[in-house]
């Protein structure tokens, strides 16, 4: 303001003699002569801000990503072949089972708004969309598209839109093949601007893959593509939770936006409350130790308040920042090695009950307080869920845990849309007693799912069988290997089944199931 300085500090020789000047001023200002109008009207009202910006909307246009092949190749669009490549990388033989990639797959990273903050405020999030092309009748014209939901990460820095592992075989088996593939990072993960990751919150997680979606949808033009009126949902693990979690909130809040075809959740904790319980009960699967803390967090960021601090559910030398260790930049392993969680040990060595089989989960150092399991499991006892596979949610848990998993239990709707659950049954990590439960309750509910157990011998008119012989064929070829190196070839299956063995049968036979509703 330098250049009002000379007008204001002007000395004015006689105050009187400029009286009427000043007067005159005065009464031309309260008239509105100052601002530029005619006497009677009044001053036009500045702009109203911009609304602010809604759920789903961009942060950015969408980015190409550059995949990293085999042999340390890369390119922003593979190929049929490059693809087939990929194939072979990630499992011998698997073109034979899988068909050849029809389709050049380009890969874009998407940056988009969904909900999260505290106040209701929006979170940026990351998103791989993935988009066939070529001259096959499959990869042109309104395509069919997959919104994908992946298993649990310990990576923080987890981006679907790299192509790497799970990310690697959807690309494969989905947009290859001619879907448009959308995939949340989730939030927490890579383009997130959370600070904690929302595991297994069920109005969340399907909020940011709605919101996934709706950004894709807005995007598709920009990049010369467009979708059909076929909209699948499918999610592996983690993600088949958040699938059938999508699959409620699309249906129940959002009905006259989305219309969903079918959905395939695979190997999922859906019965929440029921997977707590088998926690506690001193059954957990493997990598608990990892999980537990991640669920805990996002239930007490959620609200859920489930202690004062975390030194009352863990014990003291990892509670401090246990709240923030993941997901994170470590594995469990190297956790584990660093002190940080223990590798197995949930519960004390002396803790019961300890169920035949679990003896793993017990030991010294361990992750849980004694005095907060026996909470849980008075709390279990008085109050016991599921012993009606109709009503299992016909229950009142007063435990801060229990109540938190109990609301986000996914056994409270009827599925519209047709719905597979796929998995296997001696799988070590979310048992499909899982699956079978929730299969009762949908049943119960008037729903018909189709229930795939990949471990499981049907009649030859099975039409998964050679998934199933795939399967098997597979689990022995680990069991050969590992003997052959001199390891325990029940260790090698049982540390290979949930992601390793089960999960790329599970997506080929939930491509089949997907492929009755396209013409």
């Amino acid at each position: 303001m330098s250049h009002l300085l000379p007008l204001f500090f002007f000395r004015v020789p006689s105050p009187a003699r400029h009286a009427p000047a000043l007067l005159l001023g005065a009464m031309l200002a309260a008239c509105g002569g100052g601002s530029g109008t005619t006497p009677g009207q009044t001053a036009p009202l500045p702009p109203a801000p911009p609304p602010p910006p809604a759920r789903g909307s961009l942060v950015q246009a969408a980015s190409p990503v550059t995949v990293t092949l085999p042999g340390g190749l890369s390119a922003t669009s593979l190929t049929p072949a490059a693809m087939r490549s990929l194939m072979e990388d990630a499992l011998e033989g698997f073109v034979k089972l899988a068909g050849e990639p029809r389709c050049t797959v380009s890969a874009y990273r998407l940056q988009y708004r969904s909900s999260g903050l505290p106040g209701g405020a929006l979170a940026e999030a990351g998103a791989a969309l993935l988009l066939p092309s070529g001259s096959d009748a499959s990869c042109s014209g309104p395509r069919p598209v997959l919104l994908y939901a992946h298993g649990t990460s310990l990576d923080k820095n987890y981006d679907m839109a790299k192509l790497t592992g799970e990310a690697r075989m959807v690309a494969a088996l989905f947009a290859a093949q001619g879907y448009i593939v959308v995939a949340p990072n989730y939030g927490g993960y890579a383009g997130s601007s959370l600070g904690y990751h929302p595991y297994l919150d069920a109005k969340q997680q399907a909020n940011e893959m709605v919101d996934a979606l709706r950004a894709a949808r807005a995007t598709l033009g920009t990049l010369g593509s467009s979708a059909s009126s076929r909209l699948f949902l499918a999610g592996y693990s983690q993600g088949g939770y958040v699938a059938l979690a999508t699959q409620r909130a699309m249906q129940e809040a959002y009905p006259g936006e989305f219309q969903v075809a079918a959905v395939a959740g695979m190997s999922g904790p859906y019965a929440l409350a029921q997977f707590a319980d088998t926690i506690f009960s001193g059954d957990p699967g493997r990598g608990i130790t990892a999980f537990l803390p991640m669920l805990s967090t996002a239930a007490q960021r959620g609200g859920a308040a489930l202690y004062g601090t975390a030194g009352e559910m863990y014990e003291a030398q990892y509670a401090n920042g246990i709240e923030t260790l993941l997901p994170g930049t470590l594995g469990g392993s190297e956790l584990a090695a660093l002190g940080k969680l223990p590798a197995n040990a949930l519960f004390a060595r002396d803790s019961l009950p300890q169920p035949v089989g679990a003896t793993a989960f017990f030991g010294e150092p361990h992750l849980v307080r004694s005095t907060y399991r026996a909470a849980y499991l008075a709390d279990q006892a008085a109050q016991p869920c599921g012993a009606d596979p109709a009503k299992p949610l016909a229950c009142a848990p007063q435990h801060p845990l229990r109540k938190w998993v109990a609301v986000n239990d996914l056994r409270n709707y009827r599925p519209a849309s047709r719905l597979m659950l796929c998995g296997g049954h001696e799988d070590p990590t979310v048992s499909f007693n899982n699956t079978t439960a929730s299969a009762a309750y949908f049943r119960a509910a008037g729903a018909a799912p189709d229930v795939l157990d990949l471990d499981q011998s049907e009649n030859m008119n099975d039409p998964y069988l050679l998934y199933r012989l795939g399967f098997s064929a597979a689990r022995l070829m680990l069991k050969a290997d590992a003997l052959s190196r001199g390891k325990d070839a029940r260790e090698a299956v049982a540390e290979s089944y949930h992601a390793g063995l089960v999960a790329p049968f599970c997506l080929l036979a939930a491509r089949d199931y997907f492929w009755r509703d396209i013409p």
